[in-house]
């Protein structure tokens, strides 16, 4: 039977495809991270009245009620999508005192999950198009559960099917390894979190506008960090030839650790792990001999001294140290130190990450590997 399609103009920025002067892809995206941030969160911030500023996410279809009576969020991707989940358990938790549970979508569609009625279902994908996150899109919103489905691409088959959609917008992403959508995905996550703490009341509408305040200002604390992207390469070069590397830290620390190993494990071909710092002592440290390589991050004030005496046990065991840190450190030899700029510390893994996905391009650079297509690896990852 002849039925009729609608017609749908596809408005794809020819410059988006071209490299603009840099040598990958990933590099110009890399780059690209502070506008891919800023036009994210620039139609989703609103003032009111009084000239605070405020999250607007009415584009969701949920109402103040729908956010007022979420007793539990879910959040689901696979890969850099499950690290941004990860780290956005800590601020829903902290923040609007909501319980979470993170997990990754080829896990959540086989276990039968047991979803809360006041549940709210948060899918996370760059592409719209990773199989197992369809699935278990699919899962939850056949068991009646609230659906947000975070996405880059507007026609995809998420952004097609989920009830409500947020659509970042960082823009064509061509580099396999993601950087851009990355940080823009984590930025919805957190305009996300401030909107359902002060629905709830978790948090005062003055301590909402502080967040959003702090939020607003995270692209240009990017560009800081970019504008001296070159102070990692010495690293880089000392951990190009390396046979591991670990990556350590607490906290939302962790998540930006899980996002950096993978980062570096995709387009190095270098076996890496991430392990939250209190681990090591269970049985990672066995791993720590001399010229291994550790890195730790540290933002968060309240844990530096655990951090650093983990950093300290991996020195004295032969280790060469990097750490990516936004405090002030104790006077001691921890090797290489790369300062970021302070942020609120539920939200630092957007600045923590960028110092560490310019680690990861130099040394598949230096060992002259496929930057932007590594080995065994697609864009979209469409199967099981």
């Amino acid at each position: 039977e002849e039925i009729e399609k609608p017609f749908v103009e596809i408005k794809w920025d020819a410059a988006a495809a071209e490299k603009d002067g840099y040598e990958h892809f990933m590099m110009k995206e890399i780059h690209e991270q502070p506008r891919a941030v800023r036009d994210t969160l620039s139609p989703r911030i609103k003032e009111n009245e009084s000239g605070e500023r405020y999250i607007d996410l009415s584009e969701t279809g949920l109402t103040d009620e729908d956010f007022t009576n979420v007793s539990r969020v879910y959040l689901i991707g696979c890969g850099s999508a499950y690290h941004v989940g990860m780290a956005a358990r800590y601020v829903l938790e902290k923040a609007a005192r909501v319980p979470c549970e993170v997990d990754l979508a080829s896990e959540f569609r086989y276990r039968d999950p047991i979803l809360e009625e006041s549940g709210l279902v948060i899918i996370i994908s760059q592409s719209g198009e990773t199989a197992d996150t369809l699935a278990a899109m699919r899962i939850a919103q056949e068991k009646g559960a609230k659906v947000i489905g975070i996405v880059n691409v507007e026609n995809s088959t998420i952004a097609q099917e989920c009830k409500n959609v947020v659509l970042t917008k960082a823009g064509r992403e061509i580099a396999v390894a993601t950087t851009k959508a990355y940080s823009a995905q984590l930025a919805v996550v957190y305009a996300l979190a401030i909107r359902l703490s002060e629905a709830d009341g978790a948090i005062s509408r003055r301590e909402a506008a502080e967040l959003v305040e702090e939020l607003k200002s995270i692209p240009d604390k990017i560009e800081a960090i970019l504008s001296d992207a070159e102070k990692i390469k010495p690293f880089a070069d000392i951990a190009d030839q390396s046979d591991y590397i670990c990556f350590i830290g607490r906290g939302v620390d962790y998540c930006a650790a899980m996002e950096a190993s993978l980062k570096l494990k995709e387009i190095s071909y270098i076996p890496c792990e991430a392990y939250a710092a209190g681990e090591l002592k269970h049985g990672p440290i066995a791993l720590i001999e001399n010229g291994v390589i550790v890195i730790g991050i540290i933002t968060n004030k309240n844990l530096v001294e655990k951090t650093i005496s983990n950093i300290q046990e991996v020195i004295t065991r032969g280790a060469k140290t990097l750490i990516i840190t936004n405090q002030i450190l104790p006077n001691n030899n921890f090797g290489y130190v790369i300062n970021i700029p302070e942020t609120n510390e539920l939200i630092s893994p957007i600045l923590s990450v960028i110092p560490l996905q310019l680690l990861s391009y130099y040394i598949s650079k230096n060992k002259g590997l496929d930057v932007d297509k590594p080995r065994n690896l697609a864009k979209s990852v469409t199967v099981e």
